[in-house]
């Protein structure tokens, strides 16, 4: 027996009717379904009349359960991994499962779907040649303040999620950081209260003070001017070593800190982790 393949299958944000054809087909033909949540995916399921067995693949147990799908994999079975809405593997853990596939020499399939991001950057109106995907912003307030400076002389469009109890919050420092740009703001897509806002950020967060945010929102934010606020590499270096400091001091090994840093700010892992050791000694 040959070993199978894992279909990462698009499922609707919200309307039904946005199934494909081919999502169903493969759903039919696998032989079982790895789901964020078993419970919603059933619901799903049930609507198709398609019953399948299913196992949970989520962020509390990814490290645990991907290796066992990995294995039947291997033994011959097919897999399809689905969210509770929208593509697996972007801003999910399923991205997790896809590497342990590609490391294992197993075929990965994308069956396409909706996807919020695409969606509401083709809803906004704004530059879509180039963009950025930065999903959830960190919920800590001094870590999203400094990644949203990290982004402050990006150029491309960027595109945020956020969940409703956090939004004015996050519109706050938006406004703050990256100042008079335009937004897009996308709720609920697909759903019955779907509902698109275009204004700038400083105009969005008053508009949010005033009014009870509903629903999920995919925020899409005009890019900055080009060549504007630039640093140089000695500015943006010693930008991350302050990070990495602060991370450093707020519990993390040192070399954990230097590689998020460094993620955050795109200098050289490398070069900040030696640049961290000579300030320690």
């Amino acid at each position: 027996m040959g070993q199978g393949v894992l279909y990462l299958v698009g499922t609707p944000i919200g309307n039904l009717e946005d199934l494909t054809y081919r999502a169903v087909r493969i759903l039919q033909e696998c032989d079982f379904v790895a789901a964020e949540d078993t419970r919603v995916s059933g619901k799903l399921l049930h609507y198709l009349e398609i019953s399948k067995p299913m196992v949970s693949y989520h962020e509390h147990n990814r490290k645990q359960r991907g290796p066992e799908v990995v294995r039947r994999i291997l033994q011959g079975e097919t897999c399809a991994l689905v969210t509770d809405a929208g593509m697996p593997a972007i801003s999910d853990p399923g991205e997790d499962l896809a590497a342990l596939c590609h490391e294992s020499g197993i075929t990965v399939i994308p069956i396409p779907g909706a996807c919020a991001a695409v969606c509401a950057l083709a809803q906004s109106g704004l530059p879509s040649g180039k963009w950025c995907f930065e999903g959830f912003l960190p919920t800590d307030n001094k870590q999203r303040k400094r990644r949203l400076e990290v982004l402050q002389n990006e150029t491309r469009t960027c595109i945020v999620y956020e969940a409703p109890h956090r939004l004015r919050a996050t519109l706050r420092d938006l406004a703050e950081v990256l100042g008079d740009r335009r937004v897009s703001m996308s709720r609920e897509i697909t759903k019955l209260h779907e509902e698109c806002l275009r204004m700038t950020l400083p105009e969005a967060a008053a508009y949010y003070q005033q009014n009870d945010p509903r629903g999920e929102y995919v925020l899409v934010i005009e890019g900055a001017e080009e060549g504007a606020g630039q640093e140089s590499p000695e500015q943006q270096m010693a930008r991350a070593l302050e990070m990495a400091q602060e991370l450093h001091e707020g519990g993390m090994t040192l070399r954990d800190a230097v590689k998020q840093a460094a993620k955050q700010t795109g200098v050289r892992k490398n070069q900040l982790y030696q640049k961290a050791l000579e300030r320690q000694e």
